[in-house]
């Protein structure tokens, strides 16, 4: 058993859609989050920038002495060096192994759609994780560089038309091609998800990267022997890097029930 909190990051507050589910999954463990507010989104960086930004973030969630990392951010899973984590010292996991083995998993068709960042889609990183576990998949992917901001600046909400004409703008192609499952390779699209699902239609089915993730990371958790051996009590702590205000305006909608806990800005480019 281990009292330490597990550490959760991501380039905004997309990740806290995985926080939920891991308060769900693991109501006794403590959670330190980190949501680089000040420099999101990533996706439209260079490869060397969302490294960079990735590194410091681990270093922070390092210094608040966390047992096990979860980069809840379809970008740096799809770009953070898998020998540089394998070099940490604690264990770390990203988004792409769970959901793409979810999409394997849930596919009837052997047409998998993926959406995410221009980071995430250039990298092909969930591409190449599924075809090794199912050759032959026909894949479909698309960026969509502005569902983050979207989100982050409060557009999520359904019945938005400017939300309804993006989706459409960027689904269309990926509809046309007949998927039945579609990732969502970027940890904020949840928050989308029933504008996305209305458009994609009942026929396909819509991973949830956070959600499986955090569902990966519980099991990995209780394999590694490092769950806290509570059953209730967790609490969450929650640091930004850019006013805590914006965090307090949007935190509900992320967090829904789990909603509330300190949050604190701290200076990420000292780490």
């Amino acid at each position: 058993m281990d009292p330490r909190p597990i550490g959760v990051f991501d380039s905004g507050l997309g990740g806290l859609t995985a926080v939920r589910q891991l308060r769900r999954v693991l109501p006794g463990e403590d959670i330190v989050y980190f949501g680089d507010t000040g420099r999101v989104p990533y996706g439209s960086r260079a490869r060397e920038t969302i490294v960079q930004y990735a590194r410091q973030d681990i270093r922070f969630l390092l210094s608040q002495n966390v047992k096990f990392i979860i980069a809840a951010c379809g970008t740096v899973s799809s770009t953070f060096p898998s020998e540089e984590a394998a070099r940490l010292p604690v264990p770390y996991t990203g988004v792409v192994g769970a959901a793409s083995r979810a999409a394997v998993n849930t596919t009837r068709s052997g047409k998998i759609g993926i959406i995410g960042t221009a980071a995430t889609i250039r990298s092909g990183s969930y591409a190449a994780v599924i075809r090794d576990m199912l050759p032959g998949v026909e894949i479909t992917a698309q960026a969509c560089p502005l569902f983050v901001p979207l989100v982050e600046n409060g557009y999520a909400q359904n019945g938005s038309r400017a939300t309804e004409l993006i989706i459409a703008d960027y689904l269309t192609p990926v509809r046309e091609r007949g998927v039945d499952t579609l990732i969502l390779g970027c940890t904020h699209y949840p928050l989308l998800k029933k504008s996305i699902g209305d458009f994609m239609g009942p026929g396909v089915t819509l991973v949830d990267s956070g959600k499986v993730t955090a569902q990966a990371a519980a099991e990995a958790l209780a394999d590694l022997d490092l769950l806290s051996g509570r059953t209730d009590g967790g609490s969450a702590r929650y640091y930004v890097s850019d006013t805590p205000a914006n965090f307090a305006e949007q935190e509900t909608m992320f967090l829904g029930e789990y909603a509330g806990g300190p949050v604190e800005r701290i200076a990420i480019d000292a780490y």
